[in-house]
């Protein structure tokens, strides 16, 4: 019996002894879990110490910033510190691979030679140091040519590479362009807090993720990530803008072409979708006083109020047709001179004036006549101009998603401000200053038949494959004046280009609606208070049913000063190229149905046309064998025929293409000269006749 009871009380001391060890061995694995800041240093049963362990947050990784095309504008790369703990390495290993591990370090990063790198590690492993620091912010590509070096090839247990040390930059794919409307967020040493701008910081909430956790070790050094991930981080959301990268692209370096050679302070272009206010380029450059050259510093387009002058008139003659004060046909006498109290304003054209004429003429020849349009409509009363105004929304902000927007600085009867020449000067924009952006919105309103929309920069917001959030519209003001006089308006901006101060700039391909300007602005930075000049375009394409407005700001350019010449010149390059790039503009080249019968062939070398009518499945027919031939449609082939081409004489280039045509005669020596478009249509001199090098024919083509 005693013996029975002796048994049982062996086998519960055995399980009880069981239950407290498995208690002891939890409780430590929470304890290294939870750990925290509250760390402390425990004895294992070896009778080692245990390096104490915290949690802490692993940052997540902030969204791409796109353009409307999926192309990244703004991106996070990820870049490693390498460290090296070489006291996990076995002797018999060191001794052996450490010479060609100094090497391919050395090479990889040859601000050390290799002995030095070999006498660093061997010393840190005498020492007992566990984290010896090889290099900082290390690509991705080279990490992996580091986990493939002697020693390092062994993994971090064995070899020592520790390299989840994680750093994240945000990058910008195309550098300068776009850097202040994209923005960003870092930490100002001088003043002691974060700089946030740009649509970084107008959606820094999306952009941003979850941050994850993370175990640290803590070594003599001070606390090292252990590559422990207890939590995972949570990437942040995709923000796809309203920008397309090739118009930003073309009004980038149209607007640099220009600031350079007018040597100009600074300039703006922005380019918006007439339909839904959509913001599809916004370029800000700013001469930079050391280096003389140009760059994104601060965004003038939301955040330099300055006069607008004649581009202003727009808004004048709104407010007087819808007050019913004028009619486009009524007639004003343009003298060129005009005096009010003791100032005086003239014309541009030396202040000879347009005699009498119309006021839709006075406005596409951009008389200063304006001044006494609006003060004999208004000075009974200056009130109503300044509520019609109002009407129209430009003494608001627009209210766009970046932050930095300068409100509208507009005067009015009983301010300390107002004088006896406010009036007719606001009429002519002087007297009220307003942003490029602020300018341009009330333009694309004109050109959306009178809907006023809120510009926006982001289109879409992903997370993954998840739309969150998709931006429509914003209209501000549904209708800014009545139908007829967005009619009236529409056509004196139309007019501007086709008899007034932009007839010279107007585009070959398509018609250009829009207004020059040109501006007196006081220099701030001069004590003296110089006057400059801004020179300004602003308007939409194509004229009937517009797809896109912009604005063109030069400030103080060096040569000219005029809007036409200056900024209307950059405005029609970038309509033309968008034109000639966008298949908006152009109509499928099969939008007349099937053609029945052979196509019309150019002439040209045999080998390229018989390519081309195998791939078209076209049947044709060769005469003679000849390496350049002339073509004739047939009913139910194309038929090829010899062309003789001598080497010392004038080719017959007639019926080719440009190519092939400067191709023949550049064999014999002689220079083409190209007029026209299409196939030759005629050269200058006669086929068969002696070619000289150097001599020149000139073909025509149609």
């Amino acid at each position: 019996m005693n013996e029975k009871k002796d048994i049982y009380w062996r086998a519960y001391l055995i399980y009880f002894g069981f239950v407290v060890l498995m208690l002891i061995v939890i409780f430590k694995t929470v304890s290294i879990q939870f750990d925290g800041g509250n760390a402390t240093t425990m004895s294992s049963t070896s009778g080692e110490q245990k390096l104490p362990t915290r949690t802490t947050l692993r940052k997540s990784r902030k969204g791409q910033i796109l353009d409307a095309n999926r192309s990244p504008l703004v991106t996070s790369v990820s870049y490693y510190n390498i460290y090296i703990d070489p006291t996990v390495i076995a002797q018999d290993v060191l001794d052996k691979d450490l010479s060609a591990l100094c090497k391919g370090l050395h090479k990889l990063f040859p601000n050390k030679s290799a002995s030095d790198y070999s006498t660093e590690i061997r010393s840190a492993r005498e020492a007992g140091r566990r984290y010896l620091k090889i290099h900082q912010k290390v690509s991705n590509d080279v990490r992996k040519k580091l986990n493939k070096l002697p020693i390092f090839e062994l993994g971090r247990f064995k070899g020592g590479l520790i390299d989840n040390e994680e750093v994240i930059e945000r990058v910008l794919p195309h550098g300068e362009y776009l850097r202040r409307t994209l923005g960003y967020i870092k930490w100002n040493e001088e003043k002691q807090k974060m700089d946030k701008v740009g649509i970084e910081q107008a959606f820094e909430s999306f952009l941003t993720g979850e941050s994850g956790e993370e175990i640290e070790q803590q070594i003599s050094t001070g606390w090292k990530r252990t590559g422990v991930i207890t939590k995972e981080a949570v990437e942040g959301a995709t923000i796809v803008t309203t920008i397309d990268m090739d118009i930003q692209e073309v009004a980038h370096t149209e607007l640099m072409n220009q600031l350079v050679a007018e040597n100009a302070e600074k300039g703006c272009v922005i380019v918006m979708d007439v339909k839904t206010g959509q913001i599809k380029a916004m370029v800000n450059l700013s001469k930079d006083a050391k280096d003389g050259r140009y760059y994104e510093s601060f965004n003038h387009a939301i955040g330099t109020p300055e006069v607008p002058g004649s581009t202003f008139k727009l808004a004048s003659l709104m407010a007087a047709l819808e007050d019913r004060k004028v009619k486009l046909t009524d007639k004003v006498n343009a003298h060129g001179v005009y005096k009010f109290y003791n100032a005086r304003m003239d014309d541009s054209n030396n202040g000879v004036g347009y005699g009498e004429i119309t006021i839709q003429k006075a406005f596409e020849k951009s008389s200063n006549v304006f001044t006494e349009i609006i003060n004999d409509a208004y000075k009974s009363d200056p009130s109503a101009y300044i509520r019609r105004l109002k009407q129209f929304g430009l003494d608001k902000k627009l209210g766009v998603s970046i932050s930095g927007e300068r409100s509208p600085v507009m005067h009015e009867p009983g301010d300390s401000q107002w004088s006896g020449i406010s009036l007719p000067w606001m009429a002519v924009g002087y007297g009220f200053q307003q942003t490029p952006l602020q300018t341009l919105a009330f333009y694309n309103a004109v050109a959306n038949n009178g809907r006023l929309l809120r510009p926006q920069f982001v289109k879409e917001i992903y997370r993954g494959n998840d739309l969150v959030k998709k931006f429509e519209p914003d209209v501000m003001i549904n209708q800014i004046c009545s139908p007829t006089t967005i009619i009236d308006l529409q056509e004196c901006l139309f007019g501007v280009m086709k008899r007034g101060t932009g007839s010279k700039i107007n585009s070959a391909f398509f018609d250009i609606a829009g207004k020059t300007g040109t501006a007196h602005i006081i220099d701030r930075t001069n004590s003296g208070g110089e006057k400059k000049y801004q020179a300004s375009f602003v308007g939409y394409f194509p004229a009937t049913d517009p797809i896109y407005s912009c604005i063109v700001v030069v400030s103080a350019p060096g040569k000219n000063i005029y809007g036409a010449t200056v900024s209307g010149t950059v405005f029609t390059s970038i309509a033309n190229k968008v034109y000639a790039s966008s298949l908006k503009y152009h109509k499928p080249v099969n939008q007349g149905g099937v053609v029945e019968g052979m196509p019309i062939s150019v002439d040209g070398n045999s080998r390229d046309l018989v390519q081309c009518y195998k791939s078209l499945n076209i049947p044709y027919k060769m005469k003679e064998v000849a390496s350049w031939v002339s073509t004739n449609t047939k009913v139910d082939h194309v038929e090829m025929m010899r062309r003789y081409i001598g080497k010392k004489t004038v080719p017959n280039v007639k019926g080719m293409t440009a190519k092939d045509a400067v191709y023949l005669i550049e064999c014999t020596g002689m220079v083409a000269k190209i007029s026209g478009y299409g196939k030759v249509v005629e050269q200058s001199l006669a086929p068969g006749v002696q070619a000289y090098g150097g001599g020149v024919v000139e073909i025509k083509m149609k």
